[in-house]
């Protein structure tokens, strides 16, 4: 997985990136195609967006399904964090779908 980091008006922690791989790769654990996500950290300068002035876009690209996650917090790691449990949740739905469940009981062998 490649994952593509962009920044707006705004200059990332020393640790984001190393943070935002992390935690992006473990993603692959539930095997859906994936092959880039793209990071987007935008800062608004409006003063009236207080503690939600930083805002994180993520979008996976590849032969899988589109998923797209957002939110917005007080500094880039912890708006991250939170789009990262939304992406999260969105891939398990999408494994879970693919996922056969036919059980096959000890009476049905026979």
């Amino acid at each position: 997985m490649k994952i593509l980091i962009h920044t707006r008006n705004c200059e990332l922690a020393a640790d984001f990136k190393d943070i935002a791989n992390d935690k992006l790769i473990t993603m692959e654990r539930f095997g859906v195609d994936i092959d880039r996500v793209e990071v987007e950290v935008i800062h608004e300068v409006n003063p009236k967006l207080g503690k939600h002035s930083h805002r994180v876009i993520l979008t996976s690209h590849g032969s899988g399904p589109l998923i797209r996650a957002e939110a917005s917090e007080f500094n880039d790691v912890a708006a991250f964090d939170v789009a990262m449990k939304t992406f999260e949740i969105q891939i398990r739905k999408i494994h879970e779908k693919s996922k056969e469940h036919n059980r096959e009981t000890l009476r049905n062998k026979k």
